[in-house]
């Protein structure tokens, strides 16, 4: 089964798994046809992190994370802070195709892969070449951003032609980005960083005003490491590790673990209640997390059994803490995978923002991220802007195994949000035991702010009810409503592998995303 937010994409995945390849192959796939289907949250400028897993005991994460310029520019000590958008915001590298080559390789060494590099890019290529539908959310996003668009180098003339905003449903071709995934499909991924490709980025780059280099690109690779986990009602949990936030999610469901949730309804005020306020009391660790490789990060000590507990025991059930964290926002894809042999992938996609930076490089089609802008200029915090350095991230795919073997592979766009959307989703599969689509629709809530709502209240579909809402109020929490359904509320995918080896998935009903599932015959299956 795959799972991501646009049907030709899972269809790019399913395929390979029709034709007998693997999970990762398949996510490879998915992963290149959704950089050219989604171009608003992800594509080849942006960074990738991957959760991968087999019965066979093994589970690492690839962090396919970019590094910031060697070569910062020099700042006067009164800026504000990182430009959100332009050359000003282009600080880090771009990560997510040396993600693909490492999975592939990967894919190769230890699940026995055999489709190549470049069969793998064949659907993204026809994509850009050919055209695809415009969907719902690209014009959305575009209409959003169009005022301050125009402004961005480059940027209108690929997404924009003839200055126009492509309408939901036009045929949308990229034939400058189809020629870069054809030299990449030909060369093989490290093209991106190494030789004439990467020296026309690199050219690109500095054109629209970035520092970043050949030589950075050069530096950029993939770091493959072991997964943060935490067991939850039985069922062990993984996550990325810093600099990404999945040590985040990991405890919240520590704290969770305190209380009996069987003995409430889903959905209901006081399920609501317990997610939120362990959000906040996760959220009070989550200001060190940085690059482990300047700063020590103490995921042992966040994750400590007596420390959750006491998170936990922080907890008023009948009064709402205040939350006093800084906002981040971004926007990213998950897509996800298992084979034949339960072999599973989880995979969060990403140009940090909606159209990253807006800064689309020479004439190569490629739009890059504006990830730069998630450091600090603060000498004194842990993810303060350094040469070389990998920003804090908030990308955290997950899995969940069960004695030893995936059963869950889940995430969900939304940066701040998505320790807290998948909270809600957890809590719905494990302690209240509904399948993925169920869990995928019901109502959900953001803290903090959001960019039609700068207050920090919680935001909280409708769909919950007005007894929901009025209890939430009298509780003290500050309530926003939001439309049932709210692509806000993130767009979130899961895949279930059953105890008897039957497969549950969905992908989430707030955006155009499906689950695409292939029967033992390798033909299409319900």
């Amino acid at each position: 089964m795959v799972t991501s937010p646009h049907v030709l994409a899972s269809e790019a995945g399913a395929r390979v798994l029709r034709e007998g390849g693997n999970a990762l192959e398949a996510c490879i796939a998915t992963g290149a046809a959704i950089a050219v289907l989604y171009p608003h949250f992800c594509g080849l400028g942006g960074d990738a992190v991957w959760i991968v897993a087999d019965p066979d005991g093994r589970r690492t994460c690839f962090l396919g994370i970019g590094q910031a310029a060697r070569q910062l520019p020099a700042r006067s000590g009164n800026e504000a802070g990182i430009p959100l958008r332009g050359a000003g915001s282009t600080l880090t590298s771009a990560c997510v195709v040396d993600s693909w080559g490492h999975a592939h390789a990967y894919s190769v060494r230890h699940w026995g892969g055999t489709r190549t590099f470049a069969s793998l890019l064949d659907d993204a290529v026809g994509f850009a070449k050919d055209g695809f539908p415009v969907t719902a959310s690209q014009a959305f996003w575009l209409d959003f951003r169009k005022a301050e668009a125009v402004s961005w180098p480059g940027f209108t003339e690929v997404f924009m032609p003839g200055g126009t905003a492509p309408e939901v449903g036009a045929i949308f071709r990229q034939p400058q980005l189809a020629r870069t995934l054809e030299r990449l499909a030909e060369d093989g991924p490290r093209a991106f960083y190494e030789g004439l490709l990467a020296q026309a980025i690199a050219d690109g780059l500095r054109a629209a005003g970035s520092p970043l280099t050949a030589a950075d690109l050069a530096e950029t690779r993939t770091r493959e490491e072991a997964p943060a986990s935490l067991v939850y009602r039985g069922v062990e949990l993984l996550a990325p590790p810093p600099p990404t936030q999945g040590v985040t999610t990991l405890a919240i469901m520590g704290i969770l673990a305190h209380f009996d949730l069987t003995e409430l309804e889903a959905g209901s005020a006081d399920h609501l209640h317990l997610c939120v306020e362990a959000v906040k009391q996760a959220f009070l660790d989550r200001h060190g997390i940085a690059d482990p490789d300047v700063s020590e990060q103490r995921v042992d000590a966040i994750l400590d059994p007596g420390h959750l507990a006491a998170r936990a025991q922080a907890i008023d059930i009948a009064q709402a803490q205040a939350w006093p964290h800084v906002f981040r926002t971004g926007d990213t894809v998950f897509f996800g995978a298992t084979d034949a042999e339960g072999r599973s992938v989880s995979v969060l996609q990403s140009t940090y923002f909606d159209w990253g930076s807006g800064v689309v490089v020479g004439d190569t089609g490629i739009l890059w991220q504006n990830r730069g802008a998630a450091f600090s200029l603060d000498p004194g915090h842990p993810n303060v802007l350094a040469p070389g350095k990998r920003p804090f991230y908030t990308l955290n795919p997950g899995m969940g195994l069960r004695n030893g073997r995936p059963t869950l592979i889940y995430g969900t766009q939304g940066a701040d949000g998505q320790p807290q959307t998948l909270a809600m989703l957890l809590t719905r599969l494990i302690d209240f035991g509904e399948d993925p689509a169920q869990a995928l629709a019901g109502p959900r809530f953001l803290l903090g702010k959001t960019f039609s709502d700068s207050r920090d209240s919680l935001k909280l579909e409708v769909d919950a009810g007005e007894a929901v809402f009025e209890t939430l109020a009298s509780r003290g929490h500050l309530l926003s409503p939001l439309p049932a359904q709210s692509p806000i509320a993130g767009q979130a995918g899961i895949i279930r592998v059953n105890a008897d080896g039957t497969l549950d998935g969905a992908h989430d009903p707030r955006g155009d995303g499906t689950a695409i599932a292939v029967s033992d015959d390798m033909s299409p299956a319900k």
